[in-house]
């Protein structure tokens, strides 16, 4: 492995500090606390190990949101989806392997492969596609005996694009075909705007097909570092397993106790979330709406950020609009660099401010752009 800091990491809002007074860059709903979310922790809770695979609880509720071929048994709790990206990709993929990641994505499934020196051919979104997944291009790119596994995120981080059902089985057909392994970042699934019950969960679509999801984005408790991979392969099960078990052994009791309760609670709190980030979103909408000569975006159907392009020239260039931004008015966002895209774009994550900060930091963005 051959690690490298990401600059999304490196400039994550806890590494700047200060500077920042509006946080329009994470991609999470606002932080909660033991309180908001009615979270108590018995004094006589025993620290100790957690069963391996994580708590059955946990497992058990997240198979609840697949259909009837998954279990609880297909499920491996780890500390955090980036570490089940980890555990996935490390336990499968090996120097030279082929990989197919499509882009822009959570970072560190563009960074995993990098590490452990696999040959990466990146499937680009494109913005006058509206983001969506070129099935044909993935078609396309895939080696005969060669491609090990086909890495996408859906819904999309940064953009809140989200692949059909049609194109999800269009691609497990041919991760299928090509006797390779099928990855799918759901992390943003439980935060859908459409009007279907659900989004389609990538394990129903056969056992050759991997997902990973987390308790960081749709329940604001990204500290407490519980996430899991879903797999109806028991085998792919049992490697993941004993990667984890050579990593952390199990994970925390007390982060587990505090993910079991809030999950028992997700038919009353996911309703509330995904109405107020509705508002949120349709806000933003009206806002690029209002300033279409200067920005433009591509509607989010999920999650809680979107990909705003900047769409004119800056005074002193990009790199002087985004110091500007947080240094006079204390703005923050993502760049486009974070997801190896050109930094005209930038992420707004726009489920984490309050009302009030998000209104300041988008009244400051135009300020900026219009110079």
């Amino acid at each position: 492995m051959h690690y490298q800091r990401m600059t999304i990491e490196k400039e994550a809002p806890e590494e700047v500090g200060v500077a920042i007074k509006y946080n329009l860059s994470e991609s999470a709903v606002s932080d909660q606390t033991l309180d908001s979310l009615g979270i108590k922790i018995p004094s006589d809770t025993v620290l100790t190990y957690t069963e391996h695979k994580g708590s059955h609880k946990i497992r058990s509720l997240v198979a609840e949101t697949c259909n009837d071929l998954v279990t609880a048994e297909d499920v491996l709790v780890t500390a955090g989806a980036s570490t089940s990206l980890f555990i996935i990709k490390t336990a499968i993929l090996g120097p030279q392997d082929h990989v197919i990641v499509t882009r822009p994505n959570y970072a560190t499934n563009l960074e995993i492969p990098r590490s452990i020196g696999c040959d990466i051919t990146f499937v680009d979104l494109d913005f006058d596609s509206q983001f969506r997944l070129d099935v044909d291009h993935i078609a396309a790119s895939i080696r005969p005996g060669a491609t090990k596994l086909i890495s996408i995120c859906s819904p999309n981080n940064p953009t809140g694009t989200v692949c059909t059902a049609s194109e999800l089985r269009s691609i497990a057909s041919i991760a299928k075909n090509a006797g390779c392994y099928l990855l799918i970042d759901e992390t943003y699934a439980d935060l859908n705007y459409s009007s279907d019950d659900r989004i389609l969960r990538g394990a129903e679509l056969g056992s050759h097909v991997i997902t990973v999801s987390s308790m960081s984005k749709a329940y604001g408790v990204p500290g407490i570092r519980v996430g899991w991979l879903t797999t109806t392969d028991p085998a792919l099960i049992e490697r993941f397993l004993a990667a984890k078990e050579q990593i952390s052994i199990s994970g925390s009791v007390i982060d587990e106790l505090v993910a079991e309760q809030i999950l028992a609670q997700r038919a009353k709190l996911l309703p509330d979330t995904v109405a107020d980030m509705r508002r949120r979103r349709d806000f933003v909408g009206a806002w690029v709406e209002k300033h279409q000569e200067l920005v433009d975006w591509v509607k989010p159907e999920a999650g809680v950020m979107c990909f705003i392009k900047i769409k004119r020239g800056l005074d002193g260039g990009l790199k002087a609009f985004y110091k500007r931004l947080l240094d006079v008015h204390g703005v923050y966002v993502g760049r486009g660099s974070w997801f190896e895209r050109d930094d005209s774009f930038f992420r707004l994550g726009y489920g984490w401010p309050t009302w009030e900060e998000l209104q300041i930091g988008l009244k400051a963005i135009v300020e900026e752009i219009q110079g």
